[in-house]
């Protein structure tokens, strides 16, 4: 409270909402994203720069909540707040354009956003007519598939699909936004911890040392959890959100055992605890960070490797995001073999995370496939089918919306969804881990127990 606000204003075609082009994906689910069913509303922080990959540029976050009022639905509203100093932010021309670029990325707003949505559902029209198959909910679907303000962070995010449950997903994503807070409020006698600069065969000892930090860390945040009161208020203005947001079931594979996921996901968030959830890290916040530390901190397992390589590539110039996705303005078949071939050489990005990654970039004609997309197609289409056969498959009941595979798909998938769990932009983001393979299953036919929002 006594927080001022500075407003920014995006025009907008005659047929976006808000509502379903941020609740189209599970990424609208993952910290930092904070919807709130009640305003409609979505509030997350951005960073006031674009060139935060490989610059020594600080990076600095303001809070924004974007809302489509009611009264002046042809154009966004954009609140931006300093809660830090209490005051309205004073926003240079480079840093408001830096922000409204960020909320284009973020729902896909562009010229060439708005000719796929378009043509995505001349298509979905034409099939309708030719088979007489009922695809309205694929014309109520938006077009758009909601992603973060930045590549990087979609990168990271696809990794922390794959290969575990989704609870164990939301958890590591909030994690990395704690941290991101830690590391911007620390001083730097204990940011420098962080740091390895310790000879190998020291290494011992400093692991000895980082642990010690971790622990302090997140022990601090335990803490003052435990002295504040349970808290789930979703407050009702559109600027006034400040709810913690976790992500919802993307196709991933169930291997590990997300135990700690699923404690760390509780049903209500204390203020405290809340306001210590920062930004998603950018590269060089994360790049001089040690491994052993990153992997305990944010119980990221085998992903710290690969997510340090990722930033380290990023910041030192060998990984270049913009000209990755600028090759997406081609839309082309060859700019999208360039693109995978690029993205396969970056340690972590195998078939399914690479093509959620090029899904995010904007190319719609390959499914990204696990064991969701096996389950929903047994389901559904009564089809059986392995790991081997199931892009086969995908591809022989899904071609027929070509170049859009992925949005019919994913179209479909998040109706069976909204079916079993009610629609997901009305949902808590305490019930988000609700939404799993297991609750989708055959044998769960009965409505899953919703927490009411009051």
């Amino acid at each position: 409270m006594g927080t001022e606000e500075s407003l920014l204003k995006l025009p907008l075609a005659e047929t976006f909402n808000l509502e379903t082009a941020v609740c189209s994906h599970g990424l609208f689910m993952m910290s930092p994203n904070r919807w709130d069913p009640l305003s409609r509303s979505l509030s997350r922080p951005l960073h006031l720069s674009n060139s935060l990959d490989n610059t020594d540029i600080p990076s600095v976050s303001v809070d924004v909540t974007i809302c489509q009022p009611q009264q002046d639905p042809h154009s966004l509203r954009i609140e931006v707040r300093n809660s830090a100093s209490g005051s309205a932010p004073s926003l240079s021309q480079e840093q408001q354009d830096a922000l409204l670029a960020q909320v284009k990325r973020m729902l896909r707003l562009s010229e060439a956003d708005e000719r796929n949505v378009r043509e995505f559902k001349r298509i979905v029209r034409q099939v309708a007519q030719e088979e007489g198959e009922e695809t309205q909910y694929m014309e109520d679907f938006s077009g758009r598939v909601f992603r973060s303000p930045t590549l990087f962070e979609d990168m990271v995010k696809c990794m922390l699909l794959c290969n575990c449950q989704w609870p164990r997903t939301l958890s590591m994503a909030r994690a990395l936004c704690e941290l991101q807070w830690e590391l911007q409020h620390c001083s730097p006698s204990i940011s420098e911890d962080f740091i390895p600069q310790t000879p190998a065969g020291k290494e011992s000892k400093r692991r000895q040392k980082v642990s010690k930090v971790a622990s302090k860390l997140t022990s601090r945040i335990a803490e003052s959890k435990a002295s504040s009161e349970d808290y789930m208020n979703l407050k009702l203005d559109c600027a006034g959100v400040l709810e913690e947001n976790v992500q919802p079931s993307f196709p991933q594979n169930d291997i590990e055992s997300d135990l700690h996921g699923l404690n760390e996901l509780s049903t209500t968030d204390p203020p405290s605890a809340r306001d210590r959830i920062g930004n998603f890290p950018s590269p060089r916040e994360l790049a001089n960070l040690d491994e052993s530390f990153l992997a305990k901190r944010c119980n990221l397992g085998y992903r710290a490797g690969r997510i340090l390589k990722l930033a380290r590539g990023i910041v030192d110039g060998q990984i270049q995001l913009r000209e990755l996705e600028d090759m997406c303005n081609e839309a082309s078949l060859t700019a999208y073999v360039k693109l995978a071939e690029q993205l396969s050489q970056i340690n972590g990005f195998g078939p399914f995370t690479r093509n959620n990654v090029l899904v995010c970039i904007g190319f719609y004609h390959v499914i990204p496939t696990d064991s969701e997309t096996i389950r929903h197609l047994k389901q559904v289409h009564a089809r059986n089918c392995t790991s081997k056969t199931v892009q086969m498959i995908a591809e022989s009941i899904y071609g027929k919306y070509a170049p859009f595979q992925f949005l019919a798909y994913w179209s479909e998938l998040w109706h069976f969804y909204e079916k079993r769990f009610g629609k997901l932009s009305e949902m808590p983001y305490s019930d988000y881990k609700l939404i799993t393979a297991s609750n989708m299953g055959i044998k769960n036919i009965r409505q899953v127990k919703r927490t009411k929002i009051s």
